[in-house]
């Protein structure tokens, strides 16, 4: 007639089992920033002048200190075209820009990791109406850890950007020749092992098992 008690307390031990292993996730969030020293083109400037025709200027714009939840789409800054002196294509006053790089320099300032994009441009020749410049990245996302880390980690987050990042033309958008560059944050989340009903069952088994015998041992 003790068989109850000894159920009851095989059960409480599986439940302990089970609650220790149950699937569990913390969500979290990051704190990023570009501006920071040694964002620019070529690592210097926020500014591109255009190499030949009418004047024209490719300007980026850091994103400021930002917390953000996890997952989520996010602005790692915008590109600004301008040209006052071009025409649209058809009347054929432009301005050509060379080749250049671009340096984007990203802070965590969660764990204090800094990592670097580096986008690649062919440059191009713009009017008022038409932009060809695009900006190839890589590497194309930096984290978890010390991965693409300049100096210091990136934790458990993993920052994204889109492979590239194609410049609209002077005319374009709500902001007229405004480009985000836009990304991903990620933030890794720590889950235990759930434990499946079969295992639950095997464990309440044993517990009980082992409280019987130790019952026969002292009888």
């Amino acid at each position: 007639m003790r068989s109850k008690p000894l159920l009851t307390r095989a059960l409480s031990i599986a439940g302990a089992v089970a609650a220790a292993f149950a699937g569990s996730a913390t969500a979290a969030t990051v704190t990023f920033n570009t501006n920071t020293v040694g964002t620019g083109f070529g690592g210097t400037s926020l500014t591109l002048n255009s190499s030949s025709g009418a004047a024209a200027t490719l300007t980026y714009i850091a994103a400021p200190t930002t917390t953000t939840g996890t997952p989520s789409n996010v602005n790692f800054g915008n590109f600004t075209l301008a040209c006052a002196g071009c025409s649209t294509q058809a009347l054929g006053t432009g301005a050509s820009f060379s080749a250049f790089t671009f340096d984007l320099v990203l802070q965590d300032v969660n764990e204090g990791g800094l990592g670097k994009f580096v986008g690649s441009s062919a440059g191009g020749t713009i009017f008022s109406d038409v932009s060809s410049i695009v900006l190839n990245w890589s590497p194309t996302s930096i984290g978890p850890g010390t991965t693409g880390a300049s100096s210091g980690t990136f934790g458990v987050s993993t920052f994204s950007l889109n492979a590239f990042t194609g410049i609209v033309a002077p005319n374009s958008g709500a902001v007229l020749g405004q480009t985000t560059v836009e990304g991903v944050v990620t933030e890794g989340i720590i889950t235990t092992i759930p434990v499946p009903g079969g295992a639950l069952l095997t464990v309440s088994g044993l517990a009980l098992f082992g409280l019987l015998r130790r019952k026969r041992r002292t009888a």
